[in-house]
């Protein structure tokens, strides 16, 4: 059995989710990705992968509609670093670091909990908590680092702004 429900995305716009049998919605994929349901978005007639495309459109509805979480700034940042060659090494710094942030999110709220119901000063316990959780944002900014350096040693000419020898 395919533990990878696949949903189809119809001319029309519509999703059918194959596993249930019918029309969803974007906000039911939104579900599905909190419920940590594995899933495949995929073109009715040419088959092809578009889960990256109907994310994108799920992201797009939540940015609308109440606290986004992308600042236009933020935006403009990730923008600037489409075809850049640092494009791979920022993608995977965001996902990195994003993952890093869920993981010590959930260690931390498992913590605090065990933490503050007995703790006689939480505040204490919560000053170091934060104090352990430093080195952890140090190395993931050092590996960033290293992957900037790495860059610049690719393309040289592109950080002191030449386009290359002159004719």
């Amino acid at each position: 059995m395919n533990d990878v429900r696949i949903i189809k995305k119809y001319p029309n716009r519509r999703l059918y989710d194959t596993h249930v049998s019918r029309y969803i919605t974007l906000e039911e994929v939104r579900q599905l990705v909190l419920q940590n349901i594995s899933f495949r978005v995929e073109d009715k007639r040419s088959h092809e992968d578009i889960t990256r495309s109907i994310l994108l459109q799920v992201i797009a509805e939540q940015e609308e509609g109440g606290n986004p979480i992308f600042s236009a700034d933020l935006l403009m940042f990730i923008v600037r670093y489409y075809g850049d060659p640092m494009q791979s090494s920022i993608s995977r710094y965001l996902e990195l670091s994003l993952r890093l942030f869920s993981e010590q999110q959930h260690h931390f709220t498992d913590q605090l909990r065990d933490l503050l119901g007995q703790a006689q000063q939480p505040v204490q316990v919560l000053k170091e908590l934060a104090e352990k959780q430093v080195p952890v944002w140090r190395a993931v900014r050092k590996e960033f680092l290293k992957s900037l350096e790495r860059a610049k040693a690719i393309n040289p000419l592109r950080e002191k702004g030449e386009d290359g020898p002159g004719v």
